[in-house]
């Protein structure tokens, strides 16, 4: 596992990464430990002391926000088109089942993240959560990291907004409440169908599609207004216009204030491991994907196109409307975890 040395930033290379970015971690600054109760069996987690949080995002200006929190590395929720799995290459960790099952924790996140926001060259930017892995997996249950971040984004009044699959949240609910009543928080919950079949295959960690639309049925019930992030949209298999009808009828039903649709992609890391998946669960697909995703990892211009169109006209007819910009801040397509921001008074970090 490579914990010292890293040479690059989680993207690569952030705009604002040094042409030599020092060790993440001295080998002291991290503990690892194996966890055998039941509802963390197989996961291991790595508890680490990052040195930077908050991450201005690449190519900020083409997305709605600039900067981003990442508590956790790795995912439990275990879906198996995650765009992030690549991520874990960085450290020499498995982009398959050790991005499932190997989970960075940064224990220090809350404490760092208001010494950040305290410091003189902070500008009070929004900050969006939930963009890489979700911050309320299983992990979050066991660590608690977020109440500590809420509470530091509040008390600053730094606007921020969630992305999550995570009904977890609803733990934090009073302290999402008093964030909002003093600077702008946006909830966003992310259901891209709601075949309880497919779920269990391609999304096996997380919450069913029907409790997460309770969640968002319980935040506007308490006043929070939430957003649907409709994604992935799943070719072949979630893309019906039945099973998109059905889809955009429960996010309406639920009372999610927009739906947003995000067709399936499959970058470096997520597409190998999607495509065993495939051949495993659904072998007569492979070669329809091997057409469809032919050009790259996004699915052609055309297949979006008529997604977002079906989708739209859906929610239109179901008295919903589309994303409207900051109503929730969803990605209009995921970015992975970019370079940190500098900190004050210090070369900058590049963090895990």
């Amino acid at each position: 596992m490579r914990w010292n040395n890293l040479s690059l930033s989680e993207d690569g290379a952030g705009p604002d990464a040094p042409a030599t970015p020092p060790a993440l971690f001295g080998a002291a600054d991290v503990v690892t430990r194996p966890i055998d109760t039941p509802e963390f069996r197989g996961i291991t987690f790595h508890e680490v002391r990052a040195r930077s949080l908050v991450n201005r995002v690449p190519g900020a200006s083409r997305m709605p926000f600039a900067w981003t929190v990442n508590p956790y590395r790795g995912c439990s929720h275990a879906c198996v088109y995650c765009f992030a799995r690549n991520t874990h290459s960085y450290l020499d960790l498995d982009t398959g089942i050790g991005f499932d099952s190997q989970i960075v924790v940064k224990v220090n996140a809350p404490d760092l993240l208001r010494r950040e926001l305290g410091a003189p060259r902070w500008a009070g930017e929004h900050i969006a959560m939930g963009t890489n892995v979700d911050c309320y997996q299983r992990a979050e249950g066991r660590y608690r990291l977020m109440p500590g971040i809420i509470a530091a984004l509040r008390d600053y009044a730094n606007p921020f907004s969630i992305l999550t699959k995570g009904t977890l949240i609803l733990r934090d609910l009073e302290l999402l409440r008093q964030a909002a009543a003093v600077t702008d928080v946006g909830i966003s919950v992310s259901v891209g169908f709601t075949d309880p079949a497919l779920w269990r295959t391609v999304e096996p960690g997380t919450p069913a599609p029907e409790r997460r639309l309770a969640m968002v049925r319980t935040l506007a019930g308490h006043g929070i207004s939430c957003g649907v992030l409709m994604a992935p949209v799943i070719p072949y298999l979630s893309d019906s216009p039945a099973q998109l009808r059905e889809t955009v009828r429960a996010i309406a039903a639920a009372g999610a204030t927009s739906v947003t649709p995000l067709a399936l992609h499959l970058r470096p890391g997520a597409r190998e491991w999607f495509m065993s998946w495939l051949a495993r669960h659904h072998p007569h697909l492979v070669r329809r994907y091997e057409v469809l995703y032919a050009d790259g990892s996004y699915a052609p211009r055309w297949y979006q196109r008529r997604i977002t169109g079906q989708v739209h006209e859906l929610a239109a007819e179901y008295g919903m409307g589309p994303t409207r910009r900051g109503a929730h801040r969803a990605l209009p397509e995921p970015a992975p975890e970019p370079a940190p921001a500098p900190a004050p008074g210090a070369t900058q970090l590049t963090l895990l």
